[in-house]
């Protein structure tokens, strides 16, 4: 007969392989929360703390990814369920929130509006986690997920706040929800920020920059939080027309190509 104490490393190391990291799950956990409640409160009716919760489920989801990398905390299992939570946060909750917001009284084209948006997220997600191993680290391929987030609920944010229904804009509501779903799916490049190296030194400027960007936010933070993000949604296309009016570069003529012009 074996001895029991023999098997109980094994177990015990199977249980480790089997264990998922803590911290960076936490923050994709409060994401995850912050998105439900977004749903939950749409439907009561309190759409200034749904737009609010889906900026905080921005934030906890931009925290995740950066406390995995700093802590050396990357799995497989936190990929799959970032992403997952960032489907409910960035795709399901904005769509709702905005259905139920302005669209609701628009009968099919209301729906309509909003699938548009939450399939955009769907295929955008699954289009960045088929691309991680080939795709440029800079650039996102596709507006990202919670920055159309951000424009749904910025703008529902924004429009509490000036006390304007969403019943009386509706057909505003509806083109920029759209726009966020197409815009999700595009071939536009916007820029990730990825490079970013928060271990790296920086100039004494930069933290100055910081600081006036957090009192800009702090002196109205809906209508800055929209104008970034309406800036950030716009700015791709902005560089698609600058390169597309940008002259192309002549081919260089040879010099013996330059001669035979000459004595024809």
């Amino acid at each position: 007969m074996q001895d029991d104490r023999t098997h109980k490393p094994l177990i015990d190391a199977r249980l480790r392989r089997r264990g998922i990291y803590l911290l960076p799950n936490l923050f994709t956990t409060g994401a995850l929360f912050a998105g439900f409640y977004s749903v939950v409160q749409a439907m009561n009716g309190r759409f200034e703390h749904a737009a609010v919760a889906i900026f905080i489920a921005m934030v906890l989801d931009g925290l995740d990814g950066r406390v995995a990398r700093l802590t050396r905390t990357q799995s497989a299992f936190g990929a799959e369920y970032d992403s997952l939570s960032d489907m409910v946060s960035f795709g399901v909750a904005p769509a709702l929130v905005m259905y139920v917001w302005a669209l609701k009284g628009m009968g099919k084209l209301g729906w309509i509006a909003a699938f548009v948006y939450c399939a955009g997220a769907a295929l955008r997600l699954a289009r960045f986690n088929t691309q991680l191993e080939v795709a440029d680290k800079r650039f996102f391929q596709g507006l990202p997920s919670p920055a159309a987030a951000a424009l749904l609920a910025g703008m529902v944010w924004v429009m509490h706040d000036y006390e304007i229904r969403g019943t009386d804009i509706h057909w505003l509501a509806w083109g920029v929800t759209v726009f966020a779903g197409l815009t999700m799916v595009s071939n536009l490049r916007y820029y990730s920020g990825k490079d970013i190296n928060l271990r790296r030194s920086v100039p004494f400027v930069a933290v100055l920059l910081v600081v006036l960007a957090f009192i800009l936010i702090s002196i109205d933070p809906p209508q800055v939080l929209f104008g970034v993000f309406v800036g950030y949604a716009l700015s791709a296309y902005a560089m698609w027309l600058w390169h597309r009016r940008k002259p192309k570069a002549k081919p260089p003529v040879e010099p013996n190509q330059n001669q035979n012009q000459k004595e024809s």
